[in-house]
């Protein structure tokens, strides 16, 4: 889905809420905001991981391939599963958990077997995917907030 964006400033939010794909008004703090918040803030942490990534290499695509599932599923949580524009909403389906589990099994096949706990760093890269692993564990305690207090799209629980 491609997005125009005509306008960045709008003092839309300056009484401390803002709208919602639907057009309905949330507060700033309110937990699918926080949601859409943190995966925003993991699509820019994956682009940093890309940055030191070698052009063309099959990392820096499969990266390309998770920041546009990440776009996806915030395009899903901005739609609220019981709003007026529900039906109409593009929802995460289970073939993208398939494809992102599938991913991560071949990457892990090529590492070495983990004798223990990885402490993070180790260059500037790693250090940023370990900053990423702690935004995505973020997102899945906001998801699953969120869930609790709304329905949601049971694929996102599982991503």
């Amino acid at each position: 889905m491609s997005i125009r964006i005509d306008k960045i400033v709008t003092r839309g939010g300056d009484g401390g809420q803002t709208s919602l794909g639907d057009g309905s008004r949330v507060t700033k703090d309110d937990v699918r905001i926080e949601v859409l918040g943190t995966l925003d803030e993991i699509n820019a942490l994956v682009g940093l991981v890309q940055a030191h990534t070698p052009a063309g290499d099959s990392i820096a695509q499969q990266l390309t391939a998770v920041q546009n599932l990440l776009f996806d599923m915030g395009a899903d949580v901005c739609l609220p599963e019981d709003g007026p524009m529900a039906e109409r909403a593009h929802r995460v389906e289970e073939a993208a958990l398939l494809v992102l589990e599938r991913r991560i099994e071949e990457l892990r096949a090529r590492q070495s077997p983990l004798n223990g706990f990885v402490l993070p760093g180790g260059s500037v890269p790693a250090a940023m995917a370990h900053m990423t692993r702690t935004q995505v564990r973020r997102a899945e305690r906001r998801m699953v907030a969120l869930s609790r207090a709304e329905r949601v799209n049971p694929v996102l629980l599982k991503i």
